[in-house]
């Protein structure tokens, strides 16, 4: 730790000397002043008496008032400010061309610390990173107060943010988007939908419907929020969500442009999100490549990715560890559900049946009810209003929630009058649930710690060294050692084997019967 400055040297004690030469002064003018007085004073600042007297004559001479000249600095002129406009906020380039030019005063100019010390002097380092990196560097110096928290349901904030993972998406690579509402007072996430594709208003629809409700898979936090505040984009500004929401009497805020500090608490969401989530995956976009790669050529292949259903299911555990097992400093150490439950606000709560417009409309052709229910994605759905009324061979149109294939909402296909629900018949247990979760772990687990062997085993170390010879390399093994490892890499490649699909593997093609056969070779002759 640097030693403690001395109280009388770094600090400006200007103010305290004008009102004590300011007392003097009035002493004097009443001829109560005595040289006592100035001896005090002066043994306060820790100066010599003489000082105090040239004080009160700077203050005789300024009309009363004490006014330091201070110590004279260079300054920048417009014309210096120009070149490091122009430069960039390179203080070394445009001190060479103002040089070159002239225009650093008469011979000899100042030097060049004496020109960085007042660009560091009259400029605030968010006037140099506006220089140096434009406008959005500058706002990162800016100063926000924080906002009050407020009770739960009080205020909600929304955004999209690109997961930062490649995934595969019907044997294409592709980024996810994940659209959430997260409570500002809490920091609990209520509600949430992803998407395989840039999100449009349905994602903001679905993820809202997923917010509002509670209970169940739609977790315990939620309800009917007070304000919703949003940013500019055309999704969230639609009619359609602007009705959906203030038909629930909520205020929805719009935020002006380029203001991301007054939705910091899901800004901070999506930051956390990429570090301690993403960052993990196979197939994260932002990677260092290592030197074997090729350039022009994707980082991760195909083969790496996750399937989205296993993203999708990774995106949710971590949900779950945000709100049941993550700790915020803000709320004292506890974790949102812990903030949620402390909160005794009451909950605004709706019938879900009241929200089934809310869910995504299914892009396809009107479905008939069988005798087994609703036949889709290769599951059949039944509700209870389809028995004993003769539902059978009736064409309805289904609805579902994004990301919940469990439940879905039926209509009328040629009236579009709401139904019902149905529910999934097959449903697994929830002992298969495990099973299915611990191999979807299993699965990224063993793709990230892969890659991050490949690419560990991939870099090689050269000594340093200061005359022209050929590169050593640090990391030479012995020749048992190499030998280990090429078995070791041997046995990976067959287990990458048993890994590939069999309807890729390379196999023999029968001889075709259109090739012509070659020539008997001439008999030689004696």
């Amino acid at each position: 730790m640097p030693a403690t400055p001395p109280p009388d040297s770094p600090y400006d004690l200007t103010s305290l000397r004008a009102e004590a030469v300011r007392r003097l002064l009035r002493l004097r003018d009443t001829h109560r002043l005595t040289h006592h007085d100035v001896r005090t004073v002066a043994a306060a600042f820790s100066v010599h008496w003489r000082t105090v007297r040239r004080w009160m004559n700077n203050a005789d001479a300024h009309n009363g008032t004490y006014t330091p000249q201070g110590r004279q600095h260079f300054t920048l002129t417009p014309a210096m400010h120009d070149a490091l406009a122009r430069w960039h906020g390179n203080v070394t380039a445009a001190y060479r061309e103002l040089k070159a030019d002239g225009l650093l005063g008469t011979p000899p100019p100042v030097s060049l610390a004496t020109f960085h010390r007042a660009v560091h002097r009259e400029l605030s380092p968010g006037q140099r990173a506006a220089l140096t990196r434009g406008e959005a560097a500058r706002r990162r110096h800016d100063v926000h107060r924080l906002r009050p928290h407020g009770h739960r349901n009080e205020a909600w904030e929304t955004d999209h943010v690109e997961a930062s993972v490649f995934v595969n998406i019907d044997s294409r690579r592709s980024k996810p988007w994940i659209t959430w509402f997260i409570d500002h007072a809490t920091l609990a996430i209520c509600g949430l939908a992803i998407t395989p594709h840039q999100p449009s208003q349905e994602a903001v629809l679905a993820a809202s419907r997923d917010a509002i409700l509670h209970g169940g898979h739609h977790r315990p936090f939620g309800g009917i929020p007070q304000k919703i505040r949003i940013d500019r984009g055309r999704d969230f500004r639609s009619d359609a969500v602007d009705e959906a929401f203030k038909k629930f009497g909520t205020e929805v805020i719009v935020l002006p442009p380029r203001s991301p500090h007054l939705k910091g608490t899901v800004e901070s969401l999506n930051a956390a999100v990429k570090h301690t989530l993403f960052k993990g995956l196979p197939g994260y976009s932002h990677a260092p490549a290592s030197r074997r790669d090729k350039p022009g050529q994707p980082l991760w292949q195909l083969n790496e990715l996750l399937e989205f259903e296993t993203f999708v299911q990774l995106v949710l555990d971590w949900v779950e560890w945000w709100n049941n097992d993550h700790t915020v400093a803000r709320l004292n150490r506890r974790t949102p559900a812990q903030a949620w439950a402390d909160d005794l606000t009451p909950i605004d709560t709706i019938d879900p049946e009241a929200l089934h417009t809310y869910t995504l409309l299914h892009p396809g052709r009107p479905l008939k009810i069988t005798s087994k229910g609703v036949r889709w994605k290769n599951a059949y759905y039944v509700g209870d209003w389809m028995h004993g009324h003769g539902s059978a061979g009736e064409l309805v149109r289904l609805r579902h929630e994004a990301n919940h294939f469990h439940e879905v909402h039926l209509y009328d296909a040629h009236t579009l009058r709401y139904r019902g629900p149905a529910y999934r018949s097959d449903e697994m247990s929830p002992r298969e649930s495990q099973r299915l979760e611990r191999a979807r772990r299993r699965e990224a687990d063993h793709y990230a710690a892969k890659a991050r062997r490949a690419r560990k085993n991939a870099a090689v170390r050269y000594a340093a060294t200061s005359t022209a010879a050929p590169p050593q390399r640090l990391n030479r093994l012995t020749a048992s050692q190499a030998a280990a490892q090429m078995r070791e890499l041997q046995t990976r490649e067959r287990d990458a084997s048993s890994e590939a699909r069999p309807d890729l593997l390379h196999r023999p093609q029968p001889a075709s019967t259109r090739w012509t056969p070659p020539l008997p070779a001439p008999k030689e002759t004696p």
